[in-house]
């Protein structure tokens, strides 16, 4: 299989990479089924990236439908260390306009019940999640988005609701008392996973219309979406080939030994069954153990 160290998961509106070459799909089993669709690997500014469309091709896969884990799960198989993801948002503050960028720094949970854990099954783990985005690849993303004269803010919290129907006024004037200021639907199960894999993640967020909240929302039409969808896509396939230009062959960071003092369960007491399908996450902990 070719591995790539890069990964590149595109939300609404970017459904392609433009500047990848030496293209191929890789379609991909895991042992949490099938991932949203093939992985396009090939090659991204002079390094091996793998793409996914999170929403599958023709965006057919609603946000409560997608198998965030099988979708990790296939990274980690291609060899992936880096997950850049671009998601379109909603804003829930005035200074965070359509067409700015967002490099989010932590997460509010307001989904129900999605499964977020590769974990279970008779193994128990448990990772640290306080600061849930590597905190090097933001900042290349940062500083990437900077280099392409984008609107682009370091810091906030992104809500992840369940959708697919949007927030009540009731609860996007909440979450803006809460001091919230972004939100999705997608972005916080990845973020997970990504984290249990000891993959580096990181959210590329595409401001396309303010919430409901906004005295001007009424106004939004489904054309001025889809308008600032295609802008955000041009706009986030640069940063994202930026921020891949600049990422280090090392990780330094902590996500790539998430796991070292996280799985709880010895060893001798996990099924061989799960000791093999998760093998490629948890392998390098297992030692001599089948």
């Amino acid at each position: 299989m070719d591995k790539v160290q890069i990964g590149i998961i595109g939300g609404s509106g970017l459904y392609d990479m433009a500047g990848v070459t030496d293209r191929g799909e890789v379609n991909l089993t895991t042992p949490f089924g099938e991932p949203s669709g093939p992985y396009l690997v090939g090659t991204l500014r002079g390094r091996r990236v793998a793409f996914l469309a999170r929403h599958g091709a023709g965006h057919r896969v609603p946000p409560s439908e997608i198998n965030f884990r099988a979708n990790i799960f296939g990274m980690k198989l291609l060899g992936v260390e880096y997950i850049l993801s671009a998601s379109a948002v909603g804003s829930l503050k005035e200074e965070y306009k359509p067409l700015d960028i967002v490099i989010p720094d932590q997460f509010f949970d307001r989904t129900k019940g999605r499964p977020s854990t590769f974990f279970g099954r008779g193994l128990a783990a448990h990772v640290g999640f306080a600061h849930p985005f590597c905190w090097i690849l933001s900042g290349l993303a940062y500083e990437s988005g900077r280099q392409a004269r984008a609107t682009v803010h370091k810091g906030g919290t992104y809500v992840c609701m369940e959708g697919p129907q949007f927030s009540t006024l009731a609860e996007s004037k909440l979450y803006r008392a809460w001091g919230m200021d972004i939100i999705g639907m997608t972005n916080l199960q990845e973020a997970k996973l990504a984290r249990e894999a000891e993959i580096c993640y990181t959210t590329i967020a595409l401001v396309t219309d303010y919430d409901c909240w906004h005295p001007d929302h009424d106004s939004v039409t489904v054309e001025m979406v889809i308008s600032n969808l295609t802008q955000n896509a041009r706009m986030a396939q640069e940063i994202i080939a930026g921020a891949v230009a600049r990422l280090p062959y090392e990780r330094t960071c902590e996500c790539a030994s998430a796991l070292k003092y996280a799985l709880i369960t010895r060893p001798d007491v996990m099924s061989d069954q799960v000791k093999q399908e998760l093998r490629p996450i948890i392998g390098k902990y297992l030692g001599g153990t089948k």
